[in-house]
């Protein structure tokens, strides 16, 4: 399961919602109230002067430019057969079931709160020790990696499996290192997004994109240089980071040397274990199911690439990248305890990112067969895979709202430093979500996937809201306010789509799903605006204002 946690993030009057202007101006690390040394540094005060929406704005073009750059390598990627393709897919899951918890998600969520209560020695000692530390992990886990490869790959891909067993375990091998390369990407990340400069870490997955896209275009069509060019890409989003954090004084030295914050920021991952464990186990589960040749054909693997690659794109764009902006935010107030603050900024995360996911929900459930078409460039398109990734895709749809919620509430609990409440409760719903997997994928078959996981965003949003309510009280009237207009709105939208889909050509290649995309999703998402103007959403009153400047 890739959908993140992150990936996968009140009752007071908050009624400030002009979201996408993000113009609230909250107290911030140079002029917060709270004590500590969270802004006496200048580092602190550096970034955290630029406003919301700069900030919100910047991480949403990072993650267009990485989200439409990966669309192309994977319309590239898609150019190779099953056999290597599905080999290579499988390959680098590998060091995928550790990057959760060294890299990404248990680095910036654990990492940030802590950083942010520090001056300016406390920040550079931290991140001194824990990169050191971070590096040393990573070098044991990559010579434990390659070792133990072809037990990792058996435990992902069944025993009558369509995915070649040997070609995938060479590979495992190959891209072993990719780990060290975006954990040490994800320090760089991390250190550049406390500060609040958001520019160069936004920017750096395009950067991995484009030396990918450019060394398969140019290195021969092979297994080796498939996995080769992966690495590349890794290298070239770590390095991409580093002018930035020497000209902002942030790039660590790195060293095995304690420092007392080392250990909250240690204490704050071992929950991750839980998590990450958990999410393995059903990553294990969705690959050994994927591969199973008795259930679906070669290629299965790709398809649920693709739309991986769809969903991920929507997902970065609209939930995650409106989410990471305020994440520095939601620290900064929680460290210093200013949470009538951190409630206004609950809710305006809220609003922003359901304003965006609900039509695109709506619109990918009725026009998920033509967005998979985009990624096949040639008339020849493998058919198996296109409906493979077209029938997930309609299911993953579903889930974009309820785990729009999880992201937004997960990140209120890392920044309070309450992980082990957060990381529970994904650990169980990702246990929960196995167990539709069982009951649904016999019966739904592909579209069982997103089925699953959209009933498990919903139950684990009603747990987060509920822990959150009995800590700081959380806002039901407004978010229902809120839902009970986007939701109504996007069926509708939905409806429009799926009325001029039938008089689109049949999707497939890549031009029908241009013009299938174009047509009737944009009338779609028309409908859905003007509809939001007409109920005067506060949302739309800012989109419009943009729009003038």
């Amino acid at each position: 399961m890739t959908v993140p946690p992150t990936p996968g993030p009140t009752s007071d009057p908050v009624d400030q919602s002009p979201e996408l202007e993000l113009d609230i101006n909250f107290p911030t690390a140079a002029g917060g109230s709270g004590s500590g040394g969270a802004g006496s540094g200048s580092s602190g005060g550096a970034g955290s002067g630029r406003s919301l929406r700069a900030n919100t704005l910047i991480v949403m073009a990072g993650t267009l430019g990485s989200r439409l750059s990966g669309i192309v390598r994977q319309q590239i990627i898609g150019l190779f057969g099953n056999t290597l393709l599905d080999a290579f897919l499988v390959a680098v899951r590998v060091p995928s079931l550790m990057r959760e918890l060294l890299a990404e998600g248990a680095l910036v969520n654990s990492f940030i709160p802590v950083y942010k209560t520090l001056d300016d020695a406390g920040r550079k000692q931290l991140a001194a020790s824990f990169s050191g530390v971070l590096i040393a992990v990573n070098l044991l886990l990559m010579a434990l990696g390659i070792l133990a490869a072809p037990w990792m790959i058996d435990l992902l891909i069944a025993s009558h499996a369509n995915v070649d067993r040997e070609l995938a375990i060479y590979m495992a091998r190959l891209v072993m290192p990719f780990l060290m390369l975006i954990s040490l990407s994800s320090v760089a990340m991390g250190l550049l997004n406390a500060d609040e400069h958001f520019k160069e870490s936004s920017f750096a997955p395009v950067a991995f994109n484009i030396a990918s896209i450019i060394a398969l275009l140019l290195l021969p069509d092979t297994a080796t240089w498939l996995a080769f060019g992966w690495l590349i890409g890794g290298v070239a989003q770590l390095v991409v980071q580093l002018p930035a954090l020497a000209r902002f004084g942030l790039l660590p030295s790195p060293t095995l040397g304690g420092h007392p914050a080392l250990r909250r920021v240690l204490v704050q991952m071992a929950p991750f274990t839980l998590t990450a464990g958990a999410r393995q186990f059903l990553n294990f589960y969705v690959q050994g199911l994927l591969s199973n040749a008795a259930l679906f054909s070669s290629g299965t693997t790709a398809g649920y690439s693709y739309a991986e690659t769809i969903f991920t794109t929507i997902n970065g764009l609209f939930v995650v990248s409106p989410v990471m902006a305020m994440f520095p935010r939601f620290s900064q107030q929680a460290a210093e305890k200013n949470w009538a603050a951190f409630k206004a900024l609950t809710v305006q995360a809220v609003r922003t990112t359901t304003f965006l996911a609900a039509p695109m929900s709506a619109l990918l459930v009725v026009l998920a067969p033509y967005a998979v078409s985009l990624i096949n460039l040639r008339h020849n398109f493998d058919v198996p895979r296109f409906h493979a990734a077209g029938d997930i895709l309609q299911g993953w749809a579903l889930a974009l709202l309820p785990w729009a919620f999880v992201t937004i509430l997960l990140r209120t609990f890392y920044a309070r430093e309450r992980t082990r409440e957060a990381v529970t409760i994904s650990a169980i719903g990702f246990v929960v979500e196995v167990g539709l997997y069982k009951l649904l994928v016999p019966v739904l078959h592909l579209r069982g996937f997103g089925v699953s996981t959209a009933l498990s965003g919903l139950l684990m949003t009603a747990a987060l809201a509920f822990m959150y309510r009995r800590a700081l009280g959380f806002p039901s009237r407004e978010v229902f306010s809120h839902l009970i207009k986007v939701v109504p709105l996007a069926l509708l939208s939905g409806l429009v789509a799926w009325l001029l889909s039938k008089l689109m050509p049949a999707p497939g290649f890549i031009v029908p799903g241009v013009i299938g995309m174009t047509i009737a999703g944009g009338f779609g998402l028309a409908v859905y605006l003007i509809g939001a103007l007409a109920l005067r959403m506060p949302e739309m009153g800012g989109l419009l204002r943009r729009l003038r400047r």
